[in-house]
C-alpha cells in the first residue's frame, strides 16, 4: 500500500476510506491532495478485495475547496495555456477518473463542502452526510468566475435548485440538499462514520462484476442525455471566465475571495 501524507487510505475489509487529510486548512485540495487522491482511487480499483471507495475528511469538513492560497503563490502568473493544462488534469480529468470509477463509490460528507470539494464530492454514486453538513459554491461571488471547473450541480440537483445556489452564493443544508435529492441519507454526527461503513458493506455483498456492468448502464444513461460532453463544454466556458475583464477588475479590487467566512470567521476557500 502507497504511504500518503495529505490522504489517509483506510482499508477495512471490502471497504476503503480514502480521508482527505488537511483538517489545518479545513481540507483545501491543494495539488499533492489531489495527485494523491487520484492515485489512491487508482490504487482502491485495482485492488481486487476492496468492493466499495469511500471519499471523506479528516477533522469535521468534507472540503473547503481548492487551496488558494497555493493558488496564488504558484499559479497566479499562468498564462492562459499554462492554466488550461493544469485545470484540465487536477480538476476536469481527474474528477471523471473519479466519477467513471468501474467501483461503487460513496461520499462521506461532514461539515464543509465548498466549490472543488462540491465537485469532487458529487462525482461518487452515493452520498450520506453529517446533519451539521453544509454545500455551497460561492465562486461567481468570490471570484467573478463561473461556478468551478466541473458543473456537476444541474446533473445532481436540478436546474432550479442549481441555479438558485449558483446565482445566490448561498449554502445549502444536508437537509436542503436531502429533499433535493443531492445526498440518499443525513444521520447525526457520531453516527456519520459507522453509517456510512454500514451502506458500504451491504453494496459490498452484491456480485462484483454486476455492480460494475450495472453503475456503467446508469452512467451511460446519464452519458446518452449528454452528462459527459455538458461537464467539457462548461469547463471550456469556466476557464474564459478567468479571463473576463470582471475577473481581472475583481482581482485588482482586491474583493476576490473576500466574502465567504466559516462560523470561526476563517475564510472559506473555494
Amino acid at each position: 500500500m502507497t504511504t500518503y501524507q495529505d490522504i489517509v487510505y483506510e482499508k477495512i475489509g471490502p471497504v476503503a476510506r480514502l480521508w482527505h487529510n488537511r483538517p489545518e486548512m479545513r481540507n483545501a485540495e491543494n495539488t499533492q491532495l489531489l495527485e494523491e487522491l487520484n492515485s489512491a482511487l487508482a490504487e482502491a480499483e485495482a485492488d481486487s478485495e476492496v468492493r466499495v471507495i469511500v471519499l471523506a475528511g479528516k477533522g469535521g469538513h468534507f472540503s473547503a475547496g481548492h487551496d488558494l492560497k497555493e493558488g496564488r503563490a504558484l499559479r497566479a502568473n499562468f498564462s492562459v495555456e499554462e492554466r488550461w493544462a493544469y485545470e484540465d488534469q487536477y480538476y476536469l480529468t481527474y474528477c471523471l477518473n473519479l466519477l467513471n470509477c468501474h467501483k461503487p463509490t460513496i461520499a462521506q460528507v461532514d461539515g464543509a463542502c465548498i466549490a472543488g470539494g462540491f465537485m469532487v464530492a458529487n462525482m461518487c454514486d452515493l452520498m450520506v452526510a453529517s446533519e451539521n453538513a453544509f454545500f455551497a459554491d460561492p465562486v461567481v461571488h468570490t471570484m467573478a468566475v463561473s461556478a468551478v471547473e466541473v458543473l456537476i450541480h444541474p446533473w445532481v440537483l436540478g436546474s432550479r435548485k442549481a441555479k438558485e445556489m449558483l446565482f445566490t452564493g448561498q449554502r445549502m443544508t444536508a437537509a436542503d440538499a436531502l429533499a433535493a435529492g443531492m445526498v440518499n441519507r443525513v444521520v447525526p454526527v457520531v453516527e456519520l462514520d459507522d453509517a456510512v461503513l454500514g451502506l458500504a458493506n451491504q453494496i459490498a455483498q452484491a456480485p462484483a462484476f454486476a455492480l460494475k456492468v450495472l453503475k456503467k448502464s446508469i452512467n451511460r444513461t446519464y452519458d446518452i442525455m449528454g452528462r459527459e460532453q455538458a461537464l467539457r463544454a462548461h469547463f471550456d466556458s469556466h476557464m474564459l471566465s478567468h479571463f473576463s475583464e470582471e475577473a481581472k477588475e475583481f482581482k485588482a479590487s482586491g474583493k476576490t475571495h473576500s466574502i465567504r467566512r466559516d462560523a470561526n470567521g476563517h475564510p472559506i476557500n473555494v
